[in-house]
């Protein structure tokens, strides 16, 4: 036989919330806590708006109030944190507290993080900004120039003993960045085609011009737009592709196993590209603007009756063909830009995703930013060839 015994425990916790009580006494104004100073009691709105007004005072501000904090039935981390934040990071005077208060108060004084810095004046920060975007400036021209150099040793190599050069690369890098780029680049020149054509056959039309329209179509295709056009739909496409993989590399440590195996990455990552696309992008601008061509001939067919054998007839009499060499010129210029402006931007990815997406952008808008320059260079310096 056994006895059962039932034991019954009875615990009462006092659960009140932290108050901050203000007293005047003969040294001064005193502020007196109570309750539970903890993160769950703190995580009250009302509680924590309550005792920001409080903290709020000027007494607590000045420095002249002094603390008690014997009565408090708890404090942790959290409340200890806010305290101190109060106390301005700084022991106040006079405060009175328990030996497990101390340690605490302690903890968090020596843990906590110093408030940042008053933020400079506008103009100030102004000339800060300025000087950091010069900085980065200066660095992204020094490496590319290097990039540049590297790429004319690399060519004299080359050069010197083509069988030991990367043809497959090449290969490989000409067939992704022209053959597949040829459908959507003979549709957006095709489009760009028959909207000038349908826009200069309103005017034109108003003056009796109709038959101006395939000088300025074709002046207009051949010499600029097809080769900007051809090297902004290249940018796009296959500028991102070069630096999302060599920034791949990166990020899977490929580039770090060329390094430690001797294999250079100038000749076997930026040299393959930059040939195929100095190859590529002629091809291209040709392709570019002979779809622009057709589609511009089929609208003024449309809209101005002008058969597409008076098109073909008229064009060679009023293009020069100095025109079509320094658009190819141009776009031998833009290919091997768009290739070491990928490449340079690949090149300098963290090993990181948020890198990699930044550089990708970056490499987009440096490159058409870069076109758009270039071409206006040309178009200043080459004023009066072909015109």
């Amino acid at each position: 036989m056994g006895a059962r015994f039932t034991l019954r425990c009875h615990t009462t916790v006092d659960d009140s919330p932290p108050r901050l009580v203000f007293e005047t006494t003969p040294e001064g104004p005193c502020a007196v806590l109570h309750g539970r100073w903890t993160a769950a009691h703190l995580a009250d709105a009302l509680h924590w708006a309550a005792l920001q007004r409080a903290l709020d005072r000027p007494q607590v501000s000045d420095g002249s109030c002094r603390w008690d904090l014997r009565l408090m039935q708890h404090l942790d981390h959290s409340g200890a944190q806010l305290l101190w934040n109060a106390w301005g990071r700084h022991w106040p005077q006079n405060v009175q507290y328990r030996d497990g208060q101390r340690a605490i108060l302690e903890r968090v004084a020596r843990f906590s993080v110093a408030p940042p810095p008053p933020r400079p004046t506008t103009v100030w920060s102004l000339f800060l900004q300025m000087g950091s975007g010069v900085h980065g400036a200066a660095n992204h021209l020094v490496g590319a120039l290097r990039l540049a150099g590297q790429l004319l040793l690399d060519l004299v190599q080359f050069a010197r003993a083509p069988v030991k050069g990367p043809w497959r690369d090449i290969s490989g890098h000409l067939y992704r960045i022209g053959a597949t780029a040829l459908p959507i680049t003979a549709l957006v020149g095709f489009l760009i085609g028959v909207v000038l054509a349908y826009l200069m056959s309103q005017q034109l039309r108003q003056f009796g011009a109709d038959a101006f329209i395939v000088d300025i179509l074709g002046l207009s295709l051949i010499r600029e737009l097809g080769p900007v056009l051809a090297a902004i739909l290249i940018a796009g496409r296959s500028g991102s592709a070069i630096t999302a993989q060599i920034g791949v590399m990166r990020v899977t440590e490929e580039l770090d196993a060329m390094r430690v195996m001797g294999i250079a990455q100038g000749f076997r990552l930026v040299m393959p590209r930059a040939i195929a696309m100095a190859v590529a992008m002629p091809l291209l601008t040709v392709w570019t603007t002979l779809a622009a061509l057709l589609g511009g001939m089929l609208a003024s067919d449309v809209a101005m009756g002008l058969t597409p054998a008076y098109f073909i007839t008229a064009l060679p009499k009023a293009v020069n063909i100095a025109n079509l060499w320094l658009a190819l010129g141009k776009a031998v210029v833009f290919g091997v830009m768009i290739a070491l402006i990928g490449c340079h931007y690949g090149l300098r990815v963290q090993p990181n995703t948020q890198s990699l997406g930044e550089g990708t952008t970056a490499s987009v808008v440096t490159s058409i930013t870069m076109v758009i320059l270039v071409d206006a260079l040309f178009a200043v310096v080459f004023k009066d060839v072909g015109i």
